[in-house]
């Protein structure tokens, strides 16, 4: 990593990331509520935001730097799949992707409220 100024830095080189890639999705609103189903919180959802984690996140954060980025893993025939492949193409990570008919792409879901965690869904 080399520093251009006291707040600015960038990365140059190439970078070679292998391992598991998933979709990390968070669910954002705001809790006013408790269920009268069971004592939960009931969020009103304002925001979904799609980014991509593990081994993709890395990816995204090296080709962010200014590094090229390049990401050999392994995603589902699905729609998660698809849609981490988009993420990572719009962070410009130069992607390298198997696809397994036989495996679903991990999924990991939070619902959050205030900048607190509430819950996290796996679908692996």
């Amino acid at each position: 990593v080399e520093q251009e100024n006291s707040s600015r830095r960038s990365m140059t080189g190439k970078i070679l990331i292998v391992g598991d890639s998933m979709l990390d999705r968070y669910w954002s609103g705001i809790v006013e509520r408790i269920s009268p189903e069971a004592p939960v919180p009931i969020v009103s959802i304002e925001e979904i935001t799609e980014r991509a984690g593990g081994a993709g996140n890395v990816a995204a954060n090296v080709a962010a730097l200014g590094g090229v980025s390049q990401l050999l893993s392994v995603v589902g025939d699905d729609e998660s799949g698809r849609r981490l492949a988009d993420i990572l193409g719009q962070a410009g990570v130069d992607r390298h992707l198997h696809i397994d008919l036989q495996m679903r792409t991990t999924e990991k879901m939070r619902v959050v409220s205030r900048n607190q965690q509430l819950i996290r869904l796996d679908f692996e």
